[in-house]
């Protein structure tokens, strides 16, 4: 969990704090701080409270979940070495042969062509 760059921030549309993801997802906050430590969402500090906050777009509120294919698209990334703002940077990054960005493509589960692209990466 690190401070975000502006750049990045400007990247991401919308953030959520960490209350308001559990109340999304039905569960407490620990449960929230603890998928962040897990890896399976990217938490850095923002506003003037310095407070958590998570890109909306990793989280499904109609299934009341985490986006299908970020967790393991995390992993991936993470394993070729990434940094958290690497990762944002990556995500929100208009990608035009998926089109639009992998965080979009994730959400909208097309999260194969996601994931072969961080696998690409590694090469």
């Amino acid at each position: 969990m690190t401070e975000i760059d502006a750049k990045i921030d400007a990247l991401v549309p919308a953030w959520l704090t960490l209350p308001d993801i559990a109340e999304m997802l039905g569960v407490e906050v620990t449960r929230v701080r603890q998928l962040v430590k897990e890896g399976q969402l990217i938490a850095v500090r923002r506003g003037e409270n310095r407070a958590l906050h998570v890109p909306a777009a990793f989280i499904d509120g109609a299934e009341r979940k985490v986006v299908k294919g970020l967790s393991g698209t995390l992993t991936l990334l993470r394993d070729d070495g990434f940094s958290d703002e690497e990762m944002l940077e990556w995500l929100f990054t208009p990608d035009e042969s998926l089109p639009g960005t992998p965080a979009q493509a994730l959400s909208e589960n097309r999260g194969t062509e996601v994931k072969r692209r961080a696998q690409a990466l590694a090469v």
